[in-house]
């Protein structure tokens, strides 16, 4: 992001442009001349007629619309000398985002439509498209009992929603298969620190801010975190928690829905809070904000950890500006215009400045 311009670096590129700067200047002094004998004539009218109202004088009169045109050329002439001086930029690093997305069998109850499966994929896509995707990388989980990656930190966004695309109306692993219907958060987490430290032993230190984004219902029948959080923080990656479901709860499928279900999830809100408290970072739940404003939240707070990656300088142009003056002045002249004859100067000056605006950009 720009610091600022540096006015004491003021410079021109092409310097030997002012050299015309001396026909404006004598075309100044003589309107001023211009405006001296117009007021000596003012004075010796208001002397000599005998009116019964006395006539008012503006202190120009046309002469406003010369000095416009004067006061246009000008600016033009500096904007042809490239004026230009130092401006700083503040380079920011990215954000690592690892998402672990909870697959156990609690996630899918249908406390939340369509499902919280379903609801927790809609909220990741939110988070993919709030990504800026310049400098931000981002990875993809899917735990249960066991951790299963879906793909490793990278700045496609092609890959990433490619994944959510095919992600299915419901979690990958069946509700047939007994490690489903257990949430281990810890795992997911591990497999997260395992990440960031394979990608930095491959490519070395990154010095983007990292961040895990759990989305979970809070249904850890085995898991424990503690340990897992204490790795996270240690290397400074703070967790933040998305929670999915209601505390009402509902009823989990039996497999192939041959008997009815007897276990009820309800989201374990205490928990969640815990695992963000202790993770270093927040506690959102889905439902209470637009998924989108979430994620920006999610993104801010962890952009505002990252560092500063260096400052660059450069030398700026400002010629548009002096232009964009020059404009003014003859916009301001088109309302002092009176006459043919200034009206046909007023053309000539636009075409004039139409002229080396088109040199400029050139």
């Amino acid at each position: 992001m720009p610091t600022g311009i540096d006015l004491k670096t003021f410079s021109f590129a092409e310097p030997l442009y002012l050299w015309l700067l001396a026909v404006p200047g004598m075309l100044l002094v003589l309107w001023l001349w211009q405006v001296v004998r117009r007021r000596a004539d003012a004075r010796r009218s208001a002397r000599e007629r005998v009116l019964p109202v006395a006539e008012r004088y503006t202190l120009a009169g046309d002469l406003a619309f010369w000095l416009c045109l004067i006061s246009a050329t000008s600016l033009c002439i500096v904007a042809l000398a490239r004026p230009q001086a130092r401006i700083s930029i503040v380079g920011r690093a990215g954000a690592d985002i690892v998402i672990l997305q909870d697959g156990s069998a609690s996630m899918y109850v249908t406390d939340v439509m369509p499902s919280r499966w379903q609801r927790s994929v809609q909220f990741v896509r939110a988070l993919a498209e709030a990504v800026s995707w310049k400098g931000d990388r981002v990875a993809l989980a899917i735990f249960a009992h066991l951790a299963a990656p879906q793909m490793r930190l990278t700045k496609d966004p092609n890959a990433l929603f490619f994944f959510i695309d095919h992600l299915g109306e419901h979690s990958p692993f069946p509700l047939e298969d007994d490690p489903t219907w257990d949430t281990n958060i810890e795992e997911g987490v591990y497999w997260g620190v395992n990440l960031v430290e394979k990608d930095q032993e491959l490519y070395g230190a990154s010095t983007n801010a990292k961040a895990f984004v759990v989305i979970s219902d809070g249904e850890a029948w085995s898991g424990h975190v503690a340990t897992a959080l204490a790795t996270a923080r240690a290397r400074h990656i703070p967790v933040y928690v998305v929670g999915v479901g209601t505390t009402a709860g509902g009823l989990i499928p039996e497999p192939g829905g041959r008997t009815p279900p007897t276990i009820r999830a309800v989201l374990d809100r205490d928990s969640l809070r815990a695992i963000a408290r202790e993770g270093g970072g927040e506690y959102f739940e889905i439902g209470r904000d637009s998924d989108r404003e979430v994620a920006f939240k999610i993104l801010l707070s962890v952009r505002r950890r990252a560092k500063v990656s260096d400052v660059v300088e450069s030398f700026e142009d400002l010629y548009w500006r002096f232009l964009f003056a020059a404009a003014v002045f003859v916009c301001l002249g088109a309302f002092l215009v009176k006459g043919a004859t200034e009206l046909w100067w007023q053309a000539a000056g636009a075409l004039v400045a139409v002229l080396i605006l088109a040199n400029a950009i050139r």
